[in-house]
């Protein structure tokens, strides 16, 4: 059995990992993962044939040469391959979670940060078990700064993750309604996102090795935040929101029309500037502040911080805006969850545009809240001033009771199909649609209609 510290000393001659044959480069290590429907040990002898200097496996059957490395685990493996590698590095490492806003904050962040530094970021939504790790060892000797994400569904996830990123910067974008099937419902959630405050507190939870004195950043105006910080007596706490007291950066949305364009006010000297961005939903808002905040305790400037902010442009169908020939499209159907559909509901009731239409589809792993939140989206959507709802999916379709008397300006369809087919029939134009559900949906389907 290979030690740690032997096959760090063969990564550092050969950095480039791969965990898929299909993309194997020469002289790079192959880690042969195993999932629920596959065994990549068995993929072991066609990753050497393909280039792979070595292969990590963990199954004696496979080891045919000394080329093909034998583990206990490669999971395991890889993973204290990155804490290793990571305690290697003399960098700050912004790592940070949440139940919505993760990959636009880390990318907003990476924007920012690249305009004066260096950096490596989380790629995609690598952001779990095998992708945090692989992020980590991505990183070299000219990295300055990295930004990690990281996701979780259940708890003891995040502590996991940090153990390995080791960040020394942290944050949580918020804590709300998302794999509640995983986490045990809300207070699952909130304990599951704490688990990074939890590594920065001064005396982590027994058991637990976190970075005592790391510096988090934190919403001031989000209450749950405020008090999870404070229940963990938190030592080294940057804090922004909309307040100028005890902020470093506090900003307000100027315009909303559907780009937004904001103030902000580096609180320590008083200065304040303007900055037009590409993003859309006033939820996005402390999304860019704790980037701009960020930026500011790395010591940016003004300018090289607004053209991180500009220059950033979603391309994730995350709060995209993608404009036809006759209607606005605010994408935003890479996820959803009761919390991120009602500030995306919100932001449209709140949009400057003549005529507003939200397209709403079902939420997964909800469990057995699945009805009382899709019911709650229903409410939420009635309530809001806008020309046409639609709702697709069957979790939707079984709540239709709660809009009561329906007119023309209120549809449900079971299946995305069945939307397709009435919009193809009585198409929309001349308005701004909101399109928002679950990955599974697939609502990326109905663009090409508008």
């Amino acid at each position: 059995m290979i030690t740690t510290t032997e096959l760090y000393d063969i990564y550092t001659k050969h950095p480039v990992i791969s965990t898929d044959t299909r993309k194997i480069t020469p002289g790079s290590l192959f880690f042969a993962l195993k999932g629920d429907k596959f065994d990549a040990n068995t993929f072991a002898q066609k990753a050497v044939e393909a280039g792979a200097a070595y292969v990590v496996i963990d199954n004696p059957a496979y080891q045919l040469g000394g080329q093909y490395l034998l583990v206990d685990d490669v999971l395991t493996t890889l993973q204290d391959l990155a804490r290793h590698h990571r305690r290697q590095l003399d960098i700050p490492v912004i790592g940070l979670t949440g139940t919505n806003g993760k990959t636009t904050t880390k990318e907003l962040i990476n924007a920012v940060l690249a305009q004066h530094f260096k950096t490596q970021a989380t790629q995609g939504n690598l952001n779990n078990h095998i992708g945090v790790p692989l992020t980590i060892l991505t990183i070299d000797a000219g990295h300055e700064v990295a930004v990690i994400e990281m996701g979780a569904n259940h708890q003891k996830e995040i502590e996991l993750l940090c153990s390995i990123a080791q960040p020394s910067h942290g944050l949580i974008t918020n804590v709300g309604k998302a794999h509640l099937e995983g986490f045990g419902g809300v207070e699952g959630v909130k304990k599951g996102k704490g688990e990074l405050y939890d590594y920065f507190a001064p005396q982590p939870p027994k058991g637990g090795a976190g970075k005592a004195g790391g510096v988090v950043f934190v919403n001031s105006d989000d209450t749950v935040l405020m008090e999870m910080a404070a229940a963990r007596r938190l030592t080294h706490v940057e804090y922004y929101g909309t307040d100028a007291i005890d902020n470093l950066i506090s900003g307000e949305l100027l315009e909303n029309s559907p780009l937004l364009t904001l103030e902000w006010v580096n609180n320590k000297t008083g200065d304040s500037y303007k900055v037009k961005t590409q993003l859309t939903g006033t939820y996005n808002l402390p999304n860019i502040l704790v980037a701009i905040c960020i930026g500011t305790y790395l010591g940016l400037s003004a300018n090289e911080i607004n053209a991180g902010i500009e220059g950033y442009q979603p391309k994730n169908n995350r709060s995209q805006i993608v404009q036809t020939a006759t209607n606005t499209l605010i994408c935003d159907y890479y996820n959803a969850n009761p919390s991120s559909m009602f500030v995306a509901i919100e932001n449209v009731g709140k949009i400057e545009a003549k005529r507003k239409v939200l397209i709403l589809g079902d939420m997964f792993e909800m469990g057995p809240e699945a009805a009382v939140e899709h019911a709650a989206v229903i409410k939420k959507a009635l309530d809001t001033p806008v020309d046409e709802r639609i709702f697709i999916g069957k979790d939707f379709l079984s709540q239709q009771s709660e809009a009561g008397s329906q007119d023309q300006t209120t549809t449900f369809y079971e299946t995305a199909e069945d939307a397709i087919a009435a919009l193809k029939a009585q198409p929309i134009s001349n308005s701004t649609i909101l399109i928002k559900g679950s990955r599974g949906m697939a609502l990326e389907r109905l663009v090409e209609l508008f």
